[in-house]
């Protein structure tokens, strides 16, 4: 299916924003924080949130005090730099790993399927650090299907995380959930078709405005973005699925 051209949308920071605490309510919080803005969802906005409060949400929380390093860990620690627990929680939560360089950092594809630098492991301070959410796109179905009932506007939900890439230095943002738009899109041109992870391009336009660590913004409303609703998730398109 050829999905319609976009050419022009909006991007939006919801902020200010709450700090979330472990369990609370994060459809709840995004709709007291439309309110607080004078910000009015409509059918068709897509909305991208950062995987940390989603993870924050559900309590995905590690105390590194409780992470034993193996044998493994240790090394890569010695060559990395890294905690050692850190490094163990990487290496519990990942398939295959290696380094981008001889000292890292460690790029590692997790169980859930994406390959991502450190394995999505986020550390919180010294003492603790924020795993991925156990299925993004599920998280994305549920934020989606709360919004809906909150604010009666159809809307998606991208869940997008940073990640550096091997390639180079710097860190990116891509998708790593999805609800209610399709994760890859067609495009033609010249009778020639061409997929495009179409949810990656979402989360990145909403990262130029999100930004990285201690940017305190962690959702974004895009409006304007033709697409194609679907729950298939991102999961659909990856080549190693969970």
């Amino acid at each position: 299916m050829i999905t319609a051209p976009t050419s022009g949308f909006s991007a939006r920071a919801l902020e200010p924003f709450p700090e979330l605490q472990p369990g609370d309510d994060l459809a709840g919080a995004i709709t007291d924080a439309l309110t607080r803005t004078g910000t009015e969802l409509m059918d068709g906005d897509v909305i991208v949130v950062a995987s940390k409060v989603v993870s924050i949400a559900e309590k995905r929380y590690v105390d590194l005090a409780d992470v034993t390093p193996g044998p493994e860990a240790l090394k890569l620690s010695a060559t990395t730099g890294k905690p050692a627990e850190i490094v163990q929680l990487i290496l519990d939560s990942s398939d295959e790993h290696f380094l981008a360089t001889a000292k890292g950092p460690i790029i590692a594809r997790h169980t859930l399927g994406y390959q991502l630098t450190s394995a999505g492991i986020d550390r919180a301070g010294t003492e603790g650090a924020w795993l991925l959410p156990v299925d993004p796109d599920a998280s994305a179905r549920a934020l989606r299907d709360a919004l809906i009932a909150y604010t009666g506007a159809q809307v998606a939900v991208v869940i997008a995380d940073s990640d550096g890439r091997p390639d180079r230095r710097g860190a990116t943002v891509i998708s790593i959930g999805a609800a209610g738009v399709a994760p890859l899109r067609t495009t033609e041109h010249g009778g020639r078709k061409q997929e495009e992870t179409f949810t990656d391009l979402i989360a990145a336009a909403a990262g130029i405005i999100l930004g990285q660590r201690g940017r305190g913004a962690p959702v974004a409303v895009l409006r304007g973005i033709a697409y194609e609703a679907s729950d298939d998730g991102v999961a659909a398109m990856l080549h190693h699925r969970p």
